[in-house]
């Protein structure tokens, strides 16, 4: 049996210990373990990465404290617009959606979409329109407010000033809340698999979409290099094509993993400004986690006993 592997992400950015009570560490780190551990059983017994990296994404998405489904931040109207994507590592197959709205889970919208359309990526009422039609589960606006967002958005709504997730409304903040979420995973078949969710900048205008459900810049699987998801600022992400950039220096030039993602990481989204991070997997089971800002949260869990979550650097 081959080594299967699970790792998990949500978001990076500034993520100080000092910024945290002990009580808020203890959330998001039980948030991390029980996506790891959702996905962890569906490689167990034996089932897809694909299958694996979309529970965990789902446990994530439906926990408030990140900026995906139900905990995603509030658009320029004061509504949430939120994007995923997901993508297999043996066929190349993959599914993305943008700006849609009162979807529960985004993630099961975009596997629908690779599922069961001739098309890999859809977009605002028309991704909606998928969604009813294929019974994927939808919410109410209420379902997705939270105080904090709400006070987050109310900071700047009247500006043109939007806010990357890891900003803060003010330097005494203690209940930050981070996160794009993603995860990948290789199964016992040595398949790969990425998924992506976010719900984007607070305040963000004329339908901005990041790096997220993009293809090659915040997703990407491939069963000969890597699987990865990325976060964080996703305009520099999108410029870097970064996830697709790892796959490159791992088939093209022959690098590990760890050195591809390193190369991208710490050296190509530096010269762009771009701050954040990535995990990835590989067909042999070995992953990575890495980030240029002050921390990511971040987990992993193998068929060897390794398993880790952790926030800070």
């Amino acid at each position: 049996m081959a080594k299967f592997t699970i790792a998990v992400h949500g978001g990076a950015g500034t993520i100080l210990r000092e910024e945290l009570t002990p009580e808020m560490e203890r959330q998001y780190l039980q948030g991390l373990d029980e996506a790891i551990e959702a996905g962890y059983r569906v490689l167990t017994e034996g089932g897809k990465a694909m299958d694996a990296v979309m529970a965990a994404t789902v446990v994530l998405e439906d926990n408030i404290l990140f900026n995906a489904g139900k905990g995603s931040v509030f658009n320029k109207e004061g509504g949430h617009e939120m994007d995923a994507a997901i993508m297999e590592g043996e066929h190349l197959e993959a599914g993305a959606v943008a700006c849609v709205h009162n979807i529960r889970n985004p993630i099961c919208l975009a596997y629908e979409v690779m599922r069961n359309s001739p098309h890999v990526f859809l977009s605002g009422k028309s991704a909606e329109a998928f969604a009813r039609a294929h019974h994927v589960k939808m919410e109410p606006d209420s379902y997705f407010y939270s105080e904090f967002r709400h006070q987050q958005w109310l900071a700047v709504k009247d500006s043109d000033e939007y806010l990357i997730d890891h900003s803060a409304i003010d330097a005494d903040a203690r209940d930050r809340k981070f996160g794009t979420v993603g995860a990948v995973a290789v199964d016992q078949q040595g398949n790969t698999a990425a998924a992506t969710s976010t719900g984007g900048m607070t305040n963000k205008q004329f339908g901005r979409i990041g790096d997220s459900p993009v293809i090659g810049a915040g997703t990407y699987a491939n069963n000969r290099t890597c699987a990865i998801s990325a976060t964080g600022h996703g305009e520099m992400f999108l410029r870097a094509v970064a996830a697709y950039d790892v796959s490159c220096l791992m088939e093209y030039k022959g690098m590990s993993l760890e050195q591809a993602m390193g190369v991208v990481v710490n050296q190509k989204l530096p010269a762009l400004q771009g701050e954040g991070g990535m995990i990835g997997v590989d067909a042999q089971g070995n992953f990575s986690m890495i980030f240029n800002s002050a921390g990511m949260y971040r987990g992993v869990r193998c068929s060897d006993g390794y398993r880790e979550t952790s926030i800070y650097r």
